[in-house]
């Protein structure tokens, strides 16, 4: 019987040079993006290390320890796309990796944040933060992770179409509720 062979996800993304790999579970949204169980980026100007890197420094601006790397790799992408069209971009980017250092996506959590606060104030970071926020909230994977069913408006409308339906509040009881529209 064939043995699988344990890899560590850091060294599996230093030895894949240029690309970021990692699973798509069947089923999830990703699956229509990407044929098959596994997902890739190719990155055409930053390599596998700085990818990473943005990777790591994206799920510290916006941590979600249950949203799949998918997400987050989305992010790293279009900042390389991004980087591939600006050479300032590139190279501010660059640079701006190189202050955070080799060992950022490999620091504890608490490091990696004293790191980011360091450099808050600079345009690559409020860059990065705004890229981070963009891309990661406005993709299938992340509306599938925190429930968003999409727009309603061509459904006819949230009212009675799930308006209520979120699974993390507290029903409210008949009596608060206020009163129902004609029809409903």
């Amino acid at each position: 019987m064939d043995q699988l062979v344990s890899v560590d996800r850091r060294e599996l993304l230093k030895s894949t040079s240029g690309l970021l790999c990692g699973w798509v579970v069947a089923g999830t949204p990703l699956a229509w993006i990407a044929a098959g169980r596994a997902w890739a980026v190719d990155l055409t100007v930053l390599t596998s290390l700085e990818g990473s890197t943005l990777m790591t420094m994206a799920r510290t601006i916006a941590p979600h320890d249950k949203l799949d790397d998918a997400a987050y790799a989305l992010v790293v992408s279009a900042v390389d796309s991004d980087a591939g069209k600006d050479t300032n971009l590139r190279e501010t980017i660059k640079d701006s990796l190189a202050t955070l250092g080799a060992s950022f996506a490999t620091n504890p959590e608490s490091e990696r944040v004293a790191a980011l606060q360091k450099i808050e104030s600079s345009a690559f970071f409020q860059s990065m933060r705004v890229k981070t926020l963009q891309v990661l909230y406005a993709n299938p994977i992340a509306y599938a992770h925190f429930g968003y069913e999409g727009e309603a408006f061509s459904k006819g409308g949230y009212l009675l179409r799930g308006f209520d339906d979120l699974r993390w509040l507290p029903e409210v009881p008949a009596e608060d509720s206020g009163p129902l529209p004609n029809g409903a």
